[in-house]
């Protein structure tokens, strides 16, 4: 049973597609999983914003951010489900390079400077891109506690962060998915 059995049933529905896909990589795959179809949806909007502030509250986090695209939606969700809670998260994004202009920033909204900080993305395959957002994190003075994603295609990604000292809990895995779309929860 998924940890969070209504999301991996969202998932499935929305954002799960079996077929020939070409992916960003440039790999072929015989499925497609694209979580901001959930990120972005009213129910999805609340169940991962639930799920992130409670891992936040688990490892006393007082912050949220990740890469932008896939963290975007993630961030905004997590904060609005923090509001009134006497536990508010703060959030920010990480550019995939520094601003040339203005303040030449690579982290925007709230300076996670001496924060506890969780990073989240949509959904992790290697971990490149959480690991990549890493750096910028440690350089702007934030202690990351803790890594999620809300789907782990459970190849590598998980390894590579753990391997860099992130504890790591992803909100789904590919399988859970895949078993509620195969159950018949689209």
């Amino acid at each position: 049973m998924p940890a969070y059995p209504h999301l991996a049933a969202l998932l499935a529905r929305l954002s799960y597609r079996e077929g020939d896909f070409t992916l960003a990589s440039g790999a072929k795959s015989s499925f497609y999983l694209d979580a901001k179809q959930v990120t972005y949806h009213p129910d999805g909007a609340v169940l991962v914003g639930k799920a992130v502030w409670e891992l936040a509250r688990e490892f006393d986090a007082d912050a949220v951010g990740g890469p932008t695209l896939g963290a975007d939606a993630i961030v905004s969700n997590a904060v609005y489900a923090s509001a009134g809670t006497g536990r508010p998260l703060t959030g920010f994004i990480v550019r995939k390079e520094a601003k040339q202009h203005g303040l030449g920033k690579a982290v925007e909204g709230i300076d996670p400077r001496g924060k506890r900080v969780v990073i989240v993305e949509d959904v992790i395959t290697s971990g490149g891109s959480l690991l990549r957002a890493v750096e910028h994190i440690r350089d702007a003075g934030a202690e990351i506690v803790v890594a999620t994603a809300v789907v782990d295609r459970e190849a590598g990604g998980r390894g590579a962060l753990e391997a860099a000292g992130i504890p790591y809990r992803p909100l789904c895995t590919l399988a859970e998915v895949r078993e509620q779309f195969k159950s018949g929860a689209r």
